[in-house]
């Protein structure tokens, strides 16, 4: 086990991940890729579950976070709504600040696991 150490942070609407690290990777793959299947192939899931993902995030707000338009001969394609756009960067900032506020806690913490796993 080898990685970089670092909390994650959900947040729950009832028994719901409303957003969480993997949903936040997968809009910020929708906003890059500009559809709901490049994102799931870049993040290597399933259209399935990134479809699944996204209608849960767009249940949990008020508004949906993305807008997807059905393909065709035209192609089809989903973006970030602005409200999309800002749960994003709500998130982000919160993630920042959570890691700044534990990172002494963090280094600390490091020390206990098991040689290899950092």
């Amino acid at each position: 086990m080898s990685g970089t150490l670092k909390p994650k942070m959900r947040i729950l609407l009832g028994a719901e991940i409303a957003i969480g690290p993997g949903k936040a990777d997968l809009l910020d793959a929708l906003a890059r890729t500009g559809s709901i299947s490049a994102a799931a192939r870049e993040m290597n899931m399933s259209y399935r579950r990134a479809w699944l993902l996204v209608d849960t995030m767009n249940r949990c707000f008020k508004r949906p976070l993305v807008e997807a338009s059905k393909g065709g001969s035209g192609g089809g394609g989903a973006q970030l709504t602005a409200l999309g756009q800002e749960v994003l960067a709500r998130y982000r900032a919160m993630e920042a600040k959570a890691a700044a506020s534990v990172a002494a806690e963090m280094r600390e913490f490091s020390r206990l696991l098991a040689a290899g796993s950092q």
